[in-house]
């Protein structure tokens, strides 16, 4: 039996889920036999997001790319570094409210990064700071919890990839 609609009750359509697919990276440099870690802080022109937020850089996988060519060009974009992948670490997956009010469920792709090149001073408009900052420091500072993650889940990838013995 289905379900019964009172009469005059306003008939209102659920927006079906928006899917998004974005890429980023967890970079990190050595510095004088110290990790340091790449933390951005977007600038923020809407109110709907959080002004004081930070993140790891990350953005749209545009048509054609891939998850690592993606993260790539969003390091460079938003970290304005130039960076090597060293292998996936995993995804992430969050739901918000767009503009339009409708549901969003994002997946991220993240990979760990090393710094090659460049300055964080030559980031992208999209960035009102970059910065590096040790794993503790990096971990504090950002703002979502699944980001926490990733970048712990970086560091454990990194310390594992240290202890193998190097080929000659």
């Amino acid at each position: 039996m289905g379900v019964r609609i009172p009469s005059g009750a306003p008939m209102t359509k659920k927006k079906p889920v928006k899917r998004e697919f974005s890429a980023g990276g967890v970079v990190f440099k050595k510095e004088k036999k110290k990790t340091l870690w790449l933390i951005i802080q977007p600038e923020i022109k809407d109110e709907l997001w959080r002004q004081d937020r930070w993140q790891l850089p990350k953005g749209w996988i545009d048509e054609g790319e891939t998850g690592s060519q993606a993260a790539l060009r969003e390091v460079k974009e938003e970290g304005g570094v130039e960076v090597e992948v060293i292998e996936k670490i995993g995804r992430i997956n969050i739901f918000f409210y767009n503009e339009e009010k409708q549901k969003v469920l994002k997946n991220i792709v993240f990979f760990l990064m090393e710094y090659q090149k460049g300055s964080i001073r030559n980031h992208s408009w999209e960035t009102k700071e970059a910065i590096w900052l040790p794993f503790q420091k990096a971990s504090k500072r950002l703002t979502f919890d699944s980001e926490k993650k990733i970048l712990k889940k970086a560091k454990e990838l990194l310390e594992a990839k240290e202890k193998q013995p190097k080929l000659i």
